[in-house]
């Protein structure tokens, strides 16, 4: 006698559906199965954030051992841009950082050079935080 798939299992091999195993395109997406770089899915988009129009601009320490980071956040640009931006900033900040999740991180506490240099560059920014 065999099983019938739950209603809101995941596909599998068994039944027909799902990759499980292929080395033709490289990482694809958890959601719509495409491409890591053509994934078309809300979820798995990783070229677009969303963005209210206010740019944050805080410092966070958690998870990075008390050093702290200045975070960028809700600047709603592609990952292309980000990482563009990111290092024109790292640039002005003369130091290291990268793009995570949508957000841009530079080491070290640069808040008013960051606020600064966004605001010049036509962003409306808050430095959130304390």
């Amino acid at each position: 006698m065999t099983q019938k798939p739950r209603a809101n299992a995941p596909p599998t091999a068994r039944d027909g559906g799902g990759i499980v195993y292929s080395t033709d395109i490289g990482e694809r997406c958890r959601n719509c199965q495409r491409p890591a770089a053509q994934c078309v899915c809300k979820q798995g988009t990783p070229g677009k954030t969303t963005s209210d129009g206010i740019v944050r601009v805080s410092r966070e320490t958690a998870g990075r051992k008390g050093k702290g980071v200045s975070v960028i956040a809700g600047l709603g640009l592609p990952v292309a841009d980000l990482e563009a931006l990111a290092t024109e900033l790292k640039k002005r900040c003369g130091s290291g950082g990268a793009v995570v999740a949508g957000k841009i991180e530079i080491q070290g506490d640069h808040r008013d050079k960051l606020v600064e240099e966004l605001t010049r560059r036509g962003w409306k920014v808050k430095r959130a935080g304390g």
